[in-house]
């Protein structure tokens, strides 16, 4: 299964509560905090939400 890196890319002051809930699910902390993830779709549901703060990529 692939792995993906995810990676946060603008600042999180101004998301909504719940954004902000998944963004710190997801294990993301400060701008530029990058971290990995299995590759299914609880995750993929999750970068959805927050896909205009985050980056993904494959690895």
């Amino acid at each position: 299964m692939a792995k993906l890196r995810i990676t946060l890319v603008r600042s999180t002051s101004k998301l909504k509560e719940k954004q902000l809930a998944t963004v710190r699910a997801l294990g993301l902390k400060k701008i530029r905090s990058v971290v990995e993830h299995q590759d299914n779709p609880q995750i993929r549901g999750m970068i959805k939400k927050v896909e205009h703060v985050v980056s993904v990529e494959e690895i």
